[in-house]
């Protein structure tokens, strides 16, 4: 991550510890199952909303800021993150901060899933009192953050543009590479 977008993530850290929005709601510890029929039709309001950014372009000119490195692992990819520093905070599911793209044949990237991020409260990776879910789906984390100046943090994938063998909300995909 480079210097700005470090500054920019600790920056959105700071101006809230606690980013629940995104229609995102902490866990109780019997959190109560979304129905398969609510889950299916806001799925299909983020993939139309997010339809028109197949064109890097247009991600690019809604505040997208690609990220300068593909990331992989041995167990798949999640690819070049896309972040929109205004959406952090947002609360609006169809809006999602983080778009994730990897590279297409023609030289260009194609859009393959989107990222819902949340700050960890506390900052204690031992503590997970916080963690949101969204889509009946309980975020992966706490994590520390992946680059320097990134808080510890929770994440969803959701790979709505690329079929992952793992399921639709594993973290990697290892059907996509960089």
């Amino acid at each position: 991550m480079n210097r700005t977008r470090s500054a920019r993530v600790a920056a959105a850290s700071t101006v809230g510890a606690a980013l629940v929005g995104l229609a995102v709601t902490a866990a109780p510890a019997q959190a109560a199952p979304a129905s398969q029929a609510s889950v299916t039709a806001t799925l299909a309001s983020v993939r139309a909303a997010t339809a028109k950014y197949h064109d890097v372009a247009t991600a690019i000119a809604d505040g997208y800021v690609p990220s300068d490195h593909c990331e992989a692992s041995p167990t798949g990819t999640m690819g070049f993150h896309y972040i929109n520093y205004g959406r952090l905070m947002g609360t609006d599911v169809t809006q999602p901060p983080i778009l994730l793209y990897v590279p297409s044949p023609d030289g260009g990237v194609r859009l393959v899933g989107v990222e819902y991020f949340h700050v960890d409260a506390d900052q204690d990776l031992s503590t997970d009192d916080d963690v949101p879910s969204l889509f009946g789906q309980r975020f992966n984390g706490p994590m520390l953050g992946h680059e320097p100046g990134m808080p510890i943090h929770d994440d969803l994938h959701v790979w709505l543009w690329a079929h992952n063998p793992n399921g639709m909300f594993a973290q990697w995909n290892p059907s996509v590479s960089c």
